[in-house]
């Protein structure tokens, strides 16, 4: 059984450093030494089989909108629908990737998930939920440190996909649209097999990831053979009004879970035009910014959400996640509202006002990411296994729920001089991030400021401020 470290109520560790992934197996009696080395190999081919699955999904979300302003020039509209109907995929059909996550046998999961790269977002949204909400908590065997480590570098893998997939991607179409396609195509044919090689491996290795995960259910499924009994449109008329019932019990799961507050405050994220996504390097262009300025913006800001991945896991170990999410979620308020002010105070130059908001934005994504990294973990620790897809799923159908306001607002506010009112509206969003983060804060705490520790910090300070003016009398009285 796996030693979980000694923690606080804030969840800081406070007893011994434990190293990645160690007395995994003791039963098993290998030396913990070998035992070190062969759980470092698991999660290096974790990792491989994710670098693949996000790096594929990356360079194809980039080479897509490539692709059909290629094909439609001149007009937002494919794109807007584009996106609009990936998002409403998702929101629809999410719950049901959740149940089947929950109830399906791990490696089946992941494997449907590679091999149905062609329902690109679902089998994303299939994928980084089984593995980053599932699979590193089992393999993490409890070690809050090797779980918080395993987190950080599944981040710097999907940033480093997030910098490098649309350069890549770009590059090639910038030279031929045609061979584009056909290397994105050929990227993910080649990919299957090491994916399926990598995720079998970790599965094989790992036995807690073949242990079934029950899952009871509130509604009662119709046995064989009254199924038999049916007619065909009876049994599919029961099957939709079964997932839909699920569906439901899924989301009234979520909004009554413990963890709701931390992960809807993550949701809330995604309802922002400040990302150097498509919204926002619009705007840029459109104000004077050039393509290699925009690109220089691009790669400052995913520079900053890597260095956050460093920083996440240094600040959790010290004050626990909860109390370090809520000072990453304050540091991007206020980015965000300095960038914003700027934004506003200088309307009447769009170049300055583009470049205030823009810093802005790039210092935020290092309490962006830090958040997020400490909300997974919440989220990781509190959710039971059998609910981890369910919830997951349906906190993903959030996240593109308020990504298509997100969409909605740049739809009303089209022109780029009205701009203002959709990064407006973002940073409310993110406010609200704050504001609902700070309620769990000071539910789970009970306070958010540790007020005795400050009152003794200033009485210190009076006190060595009062022993230093005593020492200057006496020096000046001799």
């Amino acid at each position: 059984m796996a030693h979980i470290p000694d923690v606080d109520d804030e969840g800081t560790i406070i007893m011994e450093h434990h190293p990645f992934l160690e007395q995994m197996h003791v039963e098993d009696n290998v030396p913990q030494a070998d035992e070190s080395v062969a759980m470092a190999t698991v999660a290096r081919r974790l990792y491989v089989s994710h670098f693949l699955s996000t790096w594929n999904s990356r360079v194809f979300e980039f080479g897509a909108v490539l692709y059909l302003a290629t094909i439609f020039p001149g007009t937002l509209l494919p794109m807007s629908i584009y996106a609009f109907a990936r998002g409403l995929a998702a929101i629809l059909f999410a719950p049901a990737v959740g149940q089947y996550i929950d109830k399906g046998d791990r490696l089946q999961v992941v494997r449907l998930s590679i091999g149905l790269a062609c329902c690109e977002k679902l089998g994303s949204i299939m994928n980084l939920v089984s593995v980053e909400k599932d699979w590193v908590v089992v393999v993490s065997r409890g070690d809050k440190e090797a779980l918080g480590t395993m987190n950080a570098q599944m981040h710097r893998i999907d940033l480093l996909c997030k910098l490098l997939g649309p350069l890549f991607i770009a590059l090639v179409d910038g030279f031929s649209t045609e061979l584009a396609i056909i290397m994105n195509l050929t990227m993910n044919c080649t990919s299957v097999g090491v994916e399926y090689f990598a995720i079998a491996r970790v599965y094989r290795d790992v036995a807690e990831l073949r242990k079934a995960k029950l899952r009871p259910r509130a509604v009662d499924e119709a046995g064989p053979r009254s199924l038999m009994s049916t007619t065909r449109l009876v049994r599919h008329w029961r099957s939709v009004k079964t997932a839909t019932l699920r569906s439901a019990a899924d989301f009234g799961m979520y909004l009554r879970h413990p963890a709701f507050l931390p992960s809807i405050a993550g949701a809330l994220l995604y309802l922002t035009v400040l990302s150097f996504a498509g919204q926002m390097v619009t705007y840029l262009l459109s104000v004077g910014y050039s393509a290699t300025h925009v690109g220089v913006a691009y790669t400052s800001s995913v520079s900053f959400e890597m260095l956050a991945t460093w920083v996440a896991p240094w600040l959790m170990a010290r004050m626990g996640p909860i109390r370090a999410g809520l000072w990453f979620s304050s540091w991007q308020v206020i980015m965000l509202m300095a960038g914003t002010a700027v934004f506003w105070a200088f309307s009447d130059k769009p170049l300055v006002a583009a470049s205030g908001l823009v810093v802005g934005t790039i210092f935020s994504r290092v309490g962006l990411r830090g958040f997020e990294l400490c909300t997974q973990l919440i989220v990781q620790e509190d959710v039971e296994a059998e609910h981890r897809g369910a919830f997951s799923s349906v906190e993903a159908a959030w996240q593109n729920a308020f990504e298509i306001l997100s969409f909605t607002s740049t739809i009303i506010f089209s022109r780029p001089a009205q701009f203002r009112w959709p990064a407006l509206i973002s940073v409310l969003a993110v406010a609200s991030t704050n504001s609902a983060y700070t309620l769990y804060v000071r539910m789970k705490r009970g306070h958010l400021v540790h007020l005795e520790a400050v009152t003794e910090c200033l009485c210190g300070c009076h006190r060595e401020k009062g022993k230093k003016q005593e020492r200057e009398r006496v020096v000046v009285g001799l």
